[in-house]
Formats: structure tokens, sequence, C-alpha cells
């Protein structure tokens, strides 16, 4: 098969979906299979080399962050001219795999109809929760976003109408063969808010050959010193690392922390952490490096609430035997055990005192946390979950998708 993906951002930029794409690209090849990634070219100084072979169809586009690590390209006709001309030199298309939210879903979807070919669609991320999150006036981002995408695919699907962002969700959804989510929360929830009718679950997966080199160099039994936590993401609003850092002061734990990747809130984390002993920001890290990071980790801190569709580091973690402190319910949910989780709040109380409750919840669970590491009693990932999250595993899930879709009429 050639299957062609459709992202919102370039697959070498920093996020949860551009490393699940990765990984599904080199797994699809190895299983004999041809991939294109189609998406934005990344611009300043991390723009694309060209060393990916040529399975790249890099984008005219244009930044749309001060660090210029995030582009967009206009769904529109001269991106459709450009693609069509760029795919001539790749084989025959078989299947379209959207795996985008906005732009990118917007010109895979386009594409697909020009060419009559069928699209399977990942959705990864939860629309409204992560512009709540970022925006006070979610509602009419919201409302524009979906008069968006009612222009930029017309023709495509049922027509759908509506302006929160199940609605989107639902308009994205109206011209796919089949969609997927990362997380069994996340699908009965496209299922509940009829997005499609039924949600296949495939989770993101882990390097299987990196899992293996990363525990045969992992120490047999836990190196001396303090309990050592590790958080790592996108320094953004909706992933809740400043709260994180307030509650970890105020925990007043001995600990060491280290925090890795990079983002918008860098410099304000920086700051409440200021003067407080053993907290280290490594940067961005590589793929191999991080997942070495947490292999070295007592505990992973997952700190985003409402807002991931699977929250891929916990399930990285507990592959890698690294318990983590949960604060979104649903992800502990999914992943079954080992973990140690921060209690709800009382959801009556305003939206001020809900994060004050938060955080004094996420404190009490590091103490927690901090003592049974202490004490060598700290929770066992579920072992099923490491032979679930192995990317090959995860692959072999979606052929299954794409062969299914390929045998309709």
């Amino acid at each position: 098969m050639h299957i062609v993906f459709f992202g919102d951002q370039h697959l070498d930029s920093l996020g949860g979906a551009q490393v699940s794409m990765r990984l599904q690209r080199e797994f699809l090849e190895r299983a004999g299979h041809t991939v294109t990634v189609v998406a934005p070219r990344m611009q300043g100084s991390r723009a694309s080399s060209g060393s990916h072979g040529g399975a790249f169809v890099d984008l005219p586009s244009m930044p749309i962050t001060v660090d210029r690590e995030y582009s967009m390209s206009w769904p529109g006709r001269a991106t459709d001219r450009f693609l069509d001309r760029a795919m001539t030199r790749r084989p025959p298309v078989d299947l379209v795999h959207v795996q985008a939210d906005f732009w990118g879903a917007f010109i895979g979807h386009r594409y697909a109809q020009r060419h009559g070919l069928p699209v399977v669609h990942t959705m990864h991320n939860r629309v409204d929760v992560g512009i709540a999150a970022v925006t006070p006036l979610h509602r009419p981002v919201l409302a524009v976003l979906n008069t968006w995408r009612g222009i930029a695919m017309r023709g495509i699907g049922r027509s759908v109408r509506g302006r929160d962002g199940w609605a989107f969700l639902r308009g994205l959804a109206a011209g796919a063969s089949a969609v997927t989510a990362p997380s069994t929360h996340f699908a009965r929830r496209l299922e509940q808010h009829d997005v499609f009718p039924q949600v296949d679950v495939i989770w993101n997966g882990i390097d299987d050959d990196l899992r293996a080199q990363t525990l045969a160099a992992r120490p047999a039994t836990r190196e001396p010193g303090r309990p050592r936590f590790v958080w790592l993401g996108r320094m953004s609003p909706e992933k809740r690392l400043l709260p994180f850092l307030g509650a970890f002061v105020a925990s007043g734990v001995d600990a060491d922390l280290e925090i890795i990747g990079g983002g918008a809130q860098r410099a304000a984390a920086e700051k409440v952490v200021r003067g407080i002993d053993g907290v280290r920001f490594a940067g961005r890290l590589t793929y191999a490096q991080t997942l070495e990071r947490i292999a070295a980790a007592d505990a992973l801190v997952q700190t985003s609430i409402g807002f991931e569709t699977q929250g891929m580091t916990p399930f990285e973690a507990a592959t890698l035997g690294t318990p983590s402190v949960i604060c979104d319910p649903d992800i502990g949910a999914e992943l079954g055990g080992g973990l140690w989780a921060v209690p709800d709040v009382d959801p009556a109380a305003s939206s001020r005192n809900i994060e004050v409750q938060r955080v004094t919840a996420l404190a009490e669970t590091l103490r927690r946390a901090a003592s049974d590491i202490a004490g060598g009693t700290a929770p066992v990932p579920v072992p099923e979950v490491a032979e679930a999250f192995r990317q090959s595993s995860r692959t072999a899930a979606m052929i299954a998708v794409y062969e299914r879709v390929l045998a309709r009429p």
C-alpha cells in the first residue's frame, strides 16, 4: 500500500502527535508499505534539510509561533496545485490517513476528494478543551473554526452544522471511511457526541527497539539518592506546567525534578522554581534520550486534565517500568494501575478555587509518591500495558483498519 499522512505540523517539530506519526511511518515501511508525509514546511534554522529520502512533501507555509517551531499551510487552490504536482513524483496512492485537526485535515480531505481516495482519520486533539485552555475567547474561536471548516471542506461528506468543538470534529469526520482514536475514553466521547458511529481504539506506541535498548541499559536495581521525578512536554497552558511547579514547591519534597521540553512558558516556569534545589531544565531531547530519562526516573508526572486524548508519556513510562503521578482520571483509568492518582476536587467550587484545590491535591500526592519511592513501596506498572503499547502491535492494528476500508466497494 501507499499511504499518505497529513499532519498540521512537520514531523520534525515538537509534539506527541508528531512522535507518533514518525513511528507509524517507520513501522509501516518496515512492513513493506510506502508512506508519504504531507505537512507545512518548517521555518527558520530547523527547516527540513531534505534528509527524509523524498518521503516528505513540505507544503508552502508561514510561521505561527514566535519561536518559529510551528507553521501553517493555507488550505486553498494554490496549496492543492502544489501538492498535486509534488505527488506526481510519488507512486500511486491507495489511501489517505489524516492525522490533523486544522489546516492539515482540510488539505488532506480535499486531496482525497479530488482523487477519489478513502480516508482514515485519527483524532489526536480534544479541540474544545485545548482552545479553551489558551484563550478566554474560545467560543467565538470555535465558531470561526467551524465556518472555516465548512468553507474549506465544502461538498465533502455529509453536511454538519454547529459551532462547538464537537461540531468541528463531526465536520472533519464527515468525509472519513474510518475514524480512530488513541484511547478508549476519547473514542467513547467521540461516539457519544456523534462524531462517528464506531471509533477504532488504536493507542499511540513506543519504538520496540528503543524500548528494548533502554531497558537493557537500565540498572537492575534503583540507584541510590533522592526520589527522582520527571515532567516532559510542551510548555503551554493546557499542559499545566506552572501549576505543577507551584505544587512541587508547596509540597516541600526532598526530591530531584527534571523538566524536559520547550515552549512559551519556559521563562515563567524557571521563575517559579528559581532557587529550589534539585530542579533541572533539560530542554528538548531526542526521542531516545527522552526514553532514557524516563527510565532513569522514579516517577513521571502527568499534569494536564481533560485535554489529552491519550497522554503518551505515562504509557511510555509504564512500558519502561516507571510509575506515574496522574492528574487526569481518564488517563489513570486507561493505564489500569502502576500510578499515584491525584484526588478529584469539588466540581461545585469556583474555577479559581478548583485550581487551588488541584494544586493542593497534587502537592499532597507528590509527598505521598516521594515517601513511597524512598520507602521502596512505589506501585508497579501493569505488565499488559507494555505489550499493548509496542509500535509493532499498533501498526498491525492500523493495517487491519486500512485493509478493512480498502475492501469496501
